[in-house]
């Protein structure tokens, strides 16, 4: 009697991992993200950013108008709102450092009412929720912003 492989299918192992690499890179990086990374950061963004930018990351009324404290309310992590303008890099900056403090730095003369989160945030956990948010995204936003990403990497 013949015996069976333990792992049916493990002469297809070396074809798949070629055409993962084969693939064009945001389908390759789609791949990446596990939906278990994507469950820990939707875990983490209700744990820490639900309550000002909202549970299903709609942002707060007139996100684009000061409050009598001149103050901007917290804006969408949707398509609809802007994160998606920004690169990787300048969003990790502004989550663990706060808004002013990067904005400080880039000269700009915004006040922002954005905490830092780097001492309760480590940067894996930063970036497990920006890769939730970035999941919510259209396809078209999300090669946008990777876009803009690998632009400033370079």
């Amino acid at each position: 009697m013949p015996v069976k492989p333990l792992l049916p299918g493990r002469h297809l192992l070396p074809a798949f991992s070629l055409m993962i690499g084969l693939m064009p890179v945001p389908a390759a990086a789609f791949l990446h993200a596990s939906e278990t990374d994507t469950d820990s950061g939707r875990a983490l963004y209700v744990e820490h950013c639900a309550a000002c930018h909202g549970v299903d990351l709609e942002g707060q009324p007139d996100w684009r108008s000061p409050d009598a404290n001149g103050l901007y309310p917290a804006p969408p992590h949707d398509e609809t709102g802007h994160t998606w303008h920004h690169d990787d890099a300048m969003l990790i900056d502004y989550i663990a450092r706060g808004g002013q403090a990067v904005l400080d730095d880039m000269g700009v003369t915004f006040t922002s009412s954005m905490p830092g989160f780097e001492s309760v945030l480590a940067e894996s956990e930063i970036e497990a929720i920006l890769d939730y948010i970035k999941s919510t995204w259209p396809e078209h936003i999300r090669d946008a912003q990777a876009q803009r990403s690998n632009a400033a990497a370079d």
